[in-house]
């Protein structure tokens, strides 16, 4: 390429530069006004469970927000997470009432969460785990005829991906819109204060994955930056 081309496509003055100071504001503005995106889809998991009451496991806690939410529902819910800081706010954040037993474990360790349980849940936990080793997992703590739900996180890989994320972040931005319509710096959720780590597995490897080791198990793309995992034990 000349010189020229550089200087019209992405010199100091040229639009790949203006892009640029374009997404680093973008990216100002939602660190200012953060909202878990986790926690948006709480709902449809719950839409996804039985109704009956059983036992529960929420792998990759967090916080303890859906754990919570599943006790409203289950007899006895686990959460169980890796990080000892998060799981002690977990705790703390979770009235003595609420059904709810939190533990430092690996998601791997069947042994310190062993079911079976009813519903199986994970929520942007799954990329921090090795895939076929957490999928095979998840299913041997279900209980014959129980659900698991996964909402996790992949990498982008084919220009559908590009497309999905290109609309999420204009959807972000009207949420965040939507959420303070004054403006104004905003306190991080406590579930935001959790380690993160990007994705490095594709859709396209989730979903082969899921359908060797879970026959039947439904993968969607969802908005941001998520796809909805569910599978039902025969």
């Amino acid at each position: 390429m000349t010189g020229a081309g550089r200087a019209r496509g992405t010199g100091p003055r040229g639009g790949g530069h203006i892009a640029a100071r374009l997404l680093a504001a973008l990216g100002r503005f939602h660190d200012a006004r953060p909202w878990d995106h986790n926690a948006h889809y709480h709902r449809a998991i719950l839409r996804r469970l039985p109704h009956h009451r059983g036992a529960a496991l929420d792998v990759g806690c967090g916080s303890g927000d859906l754990a919570r939410l599943l006790a409203r529902r289950a007899d006895a819910v686990t959460g169980i997470d890796t990080d000892p800081a998060i799981v002690a706010k977990a705790r703390a954040a979770t009235p003595e009432t609420v059904p709810v037993a939190f533990a430092m474990a690996d998601a791997l360790d069947e042994e310190a969460a062993p079911g079976p349980y009813t519903v199986v849940t994970c929520v942007a936990a799954l990329h921090h785990l090795p895939l076929a080793e957490a999928l095979a997992s998840f299913r041997a703590r279900l209980a014959p005829g129980g659900t698991l739900v996964i909402v996790g996180l992949h990498r982008e890989e084919t220009p559908a991906d590009r497309a999905v994320s290109l609309l999420a972040v204009v959807a972000n931005s009207a949420v965040v819109w939507w959420k303070r319509p004054g403006g104004g710096r905003g306190a991080r959720p406590l579930a935001m204060t959790a380690p993160t780590r990007p994705a490095t597995t594709g859709l396209a490897e989730i979903r082969r994955t899921a359908a060797r080791i879970l026959p039947g198990a439904r993968v969607r793309r969802r908005l941001f930056w998520r796809y909805v995992l569910v599978w039902r034990r025969p």
